[in-house]
Formats: C-alpha cells, structure tokens, sequence
C-alpha cells in the first residue's frame, strides 16, 4: 500500500513537470518567429509573434518611441541583412505561471546590441507577445 502511495506520488508530480516543460516549449514559439524575423527580414514572422494590438516601446537615438504590432514589422524588408552571419541571436523565459510569462531576447549585432523584454499572454489558447520593452546599446565603431 505504501509503494502504491508513493508511485502515485510520483506520476502526480512528474506529470506536473512535463505539462510545465510543454507549457515552456509552447511560450517560445512566438519567441522563435520573433528571432526568425531578425533571420530572415520577414514581416510576417512579426505577425506570428506578437498579438495584433501588442506594443514595441523603447528608446532610440535618446528618443523614445512606441510603436504598434504593423508599425513595427514596417521596418522589416524581407530581407536577411548584409552582415548576417555577424548576428548572434539568443532568448529565453524568465519566468512562467500559467498563461504570463516573461521572456529576454538578446540581438547582438556588429554596431548594436538590443535587449527585449517580452510580456507573453495565452490567448485564446496560443501564446503571443502582447508587449516588448526594449534598450538598445550602440556599439563603438571597430578602430582601424
């Protein structure tokens, strides 16, 4: 009776942890086409990523913007940038509880480097990025 007990135990919180890991993988798809855009110049990756009504806000050039979802991927030209295999790309979920998590980008770029901050929201049964706050650092010029 007791090892009944304790096998129970066991499937109980091991099934626990592979719905968090499936929860996990799920809330990094939007984060995967959100780095596939940076990839590949493609808007629509933007598209898949965020949530239509999302918010992209930071600063640049010392100014602060805000942009909208469609704003937003306007700046992407279809095209994989010329320095691309320069580009080192990484992200992960800092933390997550139920439908919200919160995600990190990094872009580090030859003459920038962007940190994100994603705000991640299940709806309607997808995980989308509903916010990005972001700092970008420019880099000092290589000296020759």
């Amino acid at each position: 009776m007791k090892l009944a007990a304790v096998f129970f135990a066991t499937i109980c919180m091991t099934s626990g942890v592979f719905a968090q890991d499936a929860e996990m993988a799920a809330a990094t798809v939007p984060l995967q086409n959100y780095i596939r855009a940076h990839e590949t110049g493609n808007a629509d990756f933007v598209r898949k990523a965020f949530a239509s009504d999302a918010r992209v806000s930071g600063y640049m050039g010392g100014k602060l913007i805000s942009w909208s979802v469609e704003q937003y991927a306007g700046r992407f030209n279809g095209k994989a940038a010329n320095d691309e295999a320069q580009r080192k790309r990484s992200f992960e979920i800092v933390d997550l509880t139920q439908d919200a998590a919160v995600g990190k980008v990094v872009l580090d770029y030859p003459s920038i480097k962007f940190v994100d901050y994603m705000t991640l929201l299940k709806i309607d049964g997808e995980w989308k990025i509903v916010n990005k706050s972001f700092n970008a650092q420019v880099k000092p010029a290589p000296q020759k």
